[in-house]
């Protein structure tokens, strides 16, 4: 590729991402009434309530290593919520094994997650975050299996597994 299509290949790929990166993220669209408000603290607050590793992925959108989690393992009926603000994300029923090293759901519960484009990679994916405090999560690919087709590949450190006989946390204010 010369110089000038090298331009021209920049100047297609600034079309597809300034639109999306002017109208900022969308995360908090996901947002119901049953999630609560939103949950608003500043970056400095979450660090002190989240061991650095989970402020890491969950604040600075940081990705753990493959295969690293224990929740990869995790086969009880329950469910796994958010480990920055314990909003219930996903129930057992849906979490599957993906192959991927990442703990994995083929559907979230309803509202409890909003997404935005991500060109991290600068190959755009879809990255979803909790809709309440909107702490990353991970991202969802179209490989999943059936109903919905889709992997919600998740970060383990951004989830706190809840066993179905266990109360769920209260929601973090």
């Amino acid at each position: 590729m010369d110089r000038r299509q090298s331009l021209k290949w920049l100047g297609g790929l600034s079309a597809l991402i300034l639109p999306v990166a002017a109208s900022g993220p969308s995360w908090a669209s996901g947002a119901s009434a049953d999630a609560g408000k939103g949950l608003q603290k500043s970056k400095a607050e979450w660090a002190t309530l989240l061991p650095l590793p989970a402020y890491r992925v969950l604040f600075e959108e940081d990705t753990e290593r493959a295969g690293s989690s224990p929740l990869n393992q995790e086969k009880r009926d329950g469910s796994f919520v958010c480990a920055a603000c314990y909003l219930p994300l996903f129930d057992s029923s849906a979490k599957y094994e993906s192959g991927t090293g990442w703990p994995s759901f083929w559907q979230p519960l309803p509202a409890a997650v909003a997404t935005k484009i991500d060109f991290k990679i600068i190959y755009p994916r879809t990255e979803y975050h909790c809709a309440r405090c909107g702490g990353h999560q991970g991202h969802i690919f179209n490989d999943g299996p059936k109903p919905t087709g889709k992997r919600y590949c998740n970060n383990g450190l951004a989830l706190l597994f809840v066993p179905r006989d266990e109360k769920l946390p209260e929601l973090r204010a």
